[in-house]
């Protein structure tokens, strides 16, 4: 499968999936006008990928600085289903970056780690530009 690059806009997020090498970022701020016409291809993408994918290593990285409601739910969709593939024999590693004093951004990542049971989960703390 081709690779899915999609750039950044002041509403939506960096897209950078190298599904040859099974790893995938989220990256920026997340509050499109249209949740379903932005993400909707995205997910299809990684559904469709996945589908064939067995015993491989996987690491997906979220470098957040904002999302609204309708993006969290998509992402905790997003790692419901990380789960799942998680369950059918793959390593998933899931990186959660964010900024070193943003409590908040912090806090959403643990709560979407919270209910993890085959994927890790690794925060990471830095200074964001």
């Amino acid at each position: 499968m081709k690779p899915l690059k999609i750039e950044a806009t002041t509403r939506t997020p960096e897209i950078d999936f190298q599904f040859a090498d099974n790893r995938f970022l989220v990256k920026g701020e997340s509050y499109p006008e249209d949740i379903t016409a932005f993400y909707g291809p995205v997910i299809g993408g990684l559904r469709d990928h996945f589908a064939t994918v067995s015993g491989s290593s996987i690491e997906f990285t979220f470098e957040l600085i904002y999302f609204n409601s309708s993006s969290a739910k998509v992402l905790m969709e997003l790692f419901e289903y990380l789960d799942a593939v998680a369950s059918k024999g793959n390593t998933v590693r899931i990186i959660w970056i964010c900024e070193e004093d943003d409590e908040n951004m912090q806090e959403m990542g643990e709560e979407f780690a919270e209910d993890l049971t085959q994927a890790e989960f690794q925060l990471e703390k830095r200074k964001i530009e």
